[in-house]
């Protein structure tokens, strides 16, 4: 009897234990339902509120419409039309690696532009929309609408595309918009280009893609359950880029693209009383509209294993020896340091020897020219008149002097990737090429070869400061306050006019190189030739044997009118032969043009062997 109470009462104890076990469970359970519905909705309020929201609303980011670029005279050069674009937004897939192959089948994608897709949309914010492709065609906009259903993160956006009406002509100075890359997205401000799918890649687009580009705004919409916009709620305008103008003068650069015709070159005018660029054209070009959707594998191939380079611009990244052309400027410095007397004449013989050495650095005319004085050293392109100056100056005074004007050094024009050539120094090729100087160096230096270097644009900004007696311009393409550098003072001013009217008689005397070019209003100027090969102590240049690969480049530099400069102009033709018959002739064609001259039928490129 006794055991059974005693069973009896351990059984209420641990009915009574059991039952307090389970209430604090409950308790525990009850308390952390609680704490979890307080978090939730005092806490996390703010968050699901938001997210209860994007149920019913939907915020739709506004890119702002990239600002136009303009020519001096208010033609478009860079326009934005409208179009349809496809584009996908991470965080409204539901399979985003699916929804991206079956985008790549519908719009013909290949393997390369789906590669560089998806590296965007890894590198991107989930809630940012990507471009999938852009201007869609009525059957690419069909065939998206008809698997929408399966598109979730899809949608087809009107939308402003960059088109380039003038094609090739301006390729060099526009530039090109493109797609943002996995590279831009990293260095770009992710706010300030939301929504936005395309920034400046090159020239002036890339140059001035701050002031370009815009602010984004939005739209507040509420949709439906299937996603579809009900309403506009709350707006926000976009702001606009700014429109751009340029100092380019789009008939001009057409003139002188066409007047370089066959050539491979460049060709650049300067208002030398500002700076301000004209036209810049380099030879040949590309169809920057290739590149705003994105260029196939393939064509982007051809274009750089094309031999002529078509991407590579030649007015502002490709250097060559000046030549002759700075026969003016060594003349100022021959005169600036006391080295010559303009009116001594001097004999040029067929050679230049230094003394002591056996070898002869041969005039470009094989009989020599005689006794010339500065002057005629100029307009005859003597070269042993400035072999003999050259040796006498030294390369370190010749580099001080010279990159005063501008040579060897970035001229700070407004477009990316300037190349800044190259004057040499003893220190120079010490710290390059750990070897000494040689007094040869020194020689063929004088007419501009041997290691010196130059770009067109720099030959067109020396032009200028000659034609304005010192009086220099950063070169510039976009209006803008721009003040004018210091001028450059010589101990006698009369030492610039001797210099302009050597010019001058280059064209104007009956025996200047140039002289076929002699024009209604006058024109001074020098030519000059850039060796691409040397020719042995021993041996002649025949350009009837060589390839035409291997032919001098010819150059011109000039400025008209003579007694009030209104433009300077620099011109290369690659393989040209010489500056008097074929870059000369191209420059006469760019300034007739611009001075409103009925062109001359006679005055044309002509290839000739020597005599620049």
């Amino acid at each position: 009897m006794l055991d059974r109470l005693h069973d009896h009462g351990r059984a209420r104890r641990v009915f009574r234990l059991r039952i307090l076990f389970a209430a604090l469970i409950s308790l525990v359970v009850v308390l952390t339902l609680l704490g979890r519905a307080a978090w939730l909705q005092i806490a996390q309020h703010e968050h699901y509120l938001a997210k209860a929201e994007q149920n019913r609303t939907r915020l739709v980011v506004v890119p702002p419409e990239r600002g136009r670029i303009f020519d001096a005279r208010g033609e478009v050069v860079a326009d934005n039309v409208a179009t349809f674009q496809a584009q996908i937004t991470p965080e409204q897939s539901q399979d985003v690696v699916a929804e991206l192959a079956m985008l790549a089948n519908v719009l013909g994608l290949d393997a390369h532009a789906a590669e560089a897709l998806e590296e965007r949309i890894r590198v991107s914010r989930r809630f940012d929309p990507v471009l999938v492709k852009a201007d869609l065609d009525e059957v690419e906009r069909a065939r998206i609408a008809r698997l929408k259903p399966w598109l979730s993160g899809t949608e087809i956006v009107s939308s402003l595309k960059r088109v380039y009406p003038y094609r090739a002509l301006l390729a060099h100075v526009v530039g090109y918009v493109g797609r943002i890359n996995a590279e831009d997205v990293k260095r770009l401000d992710p706010d300030a280009y939301q929504g936005t799918q395309y920034i400046g890649k090159t020239g002036i687009e890339r140059q001035y893609e701050d002031r370009l580009h815009g602010e984004p705004g939005y739209r507040m919409v509420e949709v439906d359950a299937l996603g579809r916009e009900v309403k506009v709620l709350d707006t926000q305008r976009p702001v606009p880029g700014k429109d751009i103008a340029l100092t380019i003068d789009v008939g001009l650069q057409g003139v002188a693209a066409a007047a370089l015709g066959e050539y491979t070159g460049a060709v650049v005018a300067q208002d030398p009383r500002d700076g301000a660029i004209r036209a810049l054209v380099s030879r040949p070009s590309f169809d920057p509209n290739l590149f705003v959707d994105g260029i196939s594998h393939k064509a982007y191939r051809e274009l750089l294993e094309d031999p002529d380079r078509p991407l590579y611009n030649r007015a502002t990244r490709a250097t060559y020896p000046p030549g002759s052309t700075i026969k003016p400027v060594m003349g100022l410095a021959g005169m600036e340091y006391g080295l010559i007397d303009p009116d001594e004449r001097f004999f040029a013989g067929p050679y230049y020897q230094i003394p002591g050495n056996d070898h002869r650095y041969r005039d470009w005319r094989k009989w020599g020219h005689g006794w010339v004085d500065f002057e005629e050293s100029i307009f005859r392109s003597v070269d042993v008149y400035y072999y003999d100056l050259a040796f006498r100056m030294g390369i370190d005074r010749m580099h001080a002097f010279l990159t005063e004007f501008g040579l060897g050094q970035k001229t700070g024009i407004d477009l990316p990737g300037e190349s800044a050539g190259l004057v040499p120094s003893r220190a120079w090729k010490q710290r390059v090429k750990q070897q000494v100087w040689f007094p040869g160096e020194t020689v063929i230096a004088g007419i501009g070869q041997g290691y010196m270097l130059s770009t067109i644009l720099q030959l067109a900004d020396m032009t200028s400061t000659l034609a304005t007696s010192g009086v220099r311009h950063v070169p510039w393409l976009v209006a803008d306050d721009r003040e004018p550098q210091p001028r450059l003072k010589l101990s006698s001013d009369d030492y610039w006019q001797r210099a302009r009217q050597a010019m001058r008689s280059v064209v104007g005397n009956e025996r200047g190189t140039a002289r076929k070019i002699e024009a209604p209003y006058p024109i001074a100027g020098k030519t000059g030739t850039a060796q691409v090969f040397s020719v042995a102590q021993d041996e002649e240049y025949d350009a009837e044997e060589l390839e035409r690969r291997l032919h001098d480049h010819a150059l011109f530099i000039g400025f008209a009118p003579y007694d009030d400069p209104k433009l300077s102009v620099a011109v290369i033709a690659e393989h040209g032969g010489s500056g008097s018959g074929t870059a000369a002739p191209i420059a006469r064609q760019v300034m007739d043009f611009w001075f409103g001259v009925e062109p001359d039928a006679d005055v044309q490129p002509e290839f000739t062997e020597h005599g620049d």
